[in-house]
């Protein structure tokens, strides 16, 4: 075998490899668990205060007032739905598809009013809001983008794995 063809072949195990750790049932379970304790971490000061939660969402100037009640009481209860099941392991795809469409929707919202520079607190933790300054927000706001892509990776990470279960 040729120096080429060993290095070719070194490549494509390495990169499968990687796969089957990504795959792994040991990694899956536990990221399953981190995303899930994050989001039902998130929901529970948005549940147990809704008005500031409103607020919050009203300040993302996004939504007519009518939705903007309706999300702050449902995306809550629907954050700590789909946490408790990722936790849990149960309804896995649906839980994992949730939230995936939740944290696209939460990169949308931040990512407008960044380009927009309405500096916001973006409510994703506590829904009190910060006494910071606009430069402070913005940054806080890219932050919170990188975050989410990075919990989207997470999901990402356990759909790979419920896809190679389902074709195993």
């Amino acid at each position: 075998m040729n120096g080429a063809a060993a290095a070719g072949s070194s490549g494509a195990t390495g990169a499968t490899g990687v796969w089957r750790w990504l795959e792994h049932p040991w990694l899956t379970t536990r990221v399953q668990i981190a995303l899930g304790v994050i989001f039902m971490a998130a929901a529970l000061p948005k549940i147990v205060d809704p008005p500031s939660f409103v607020h919050m969402i009203h300040n993302y100037e996004l939504l007519p007032p009518l939705l903007v009640r309706v999300s702050a009481l449902v995306m809550p209860w629907l954050e700590l739905l789909v946490g408790l099941a990722l936790a849990l392991g149960i309804w896995r795809r649906t839980a994992t598809l949730v939230t995936v469409g939740l944290l696209v929707l939460f990169i949308g919202a931040i990512s407008v009013n960044l380009a927009r520079g309405n500096a916001i607190d973006c409510g994703c933790f506590d829904v009190s809001a910060a006494n910071l300054t606009k430069e402070e927000r913005l940054a806080d706001m890219r932050f919170v983008i990188y975050r989410d892509v990075a919990m989207l990776a997470m999901a990402g990470q356990i759909l790979r794995a419920l896809r190679k279960d389902e074709t195993a």
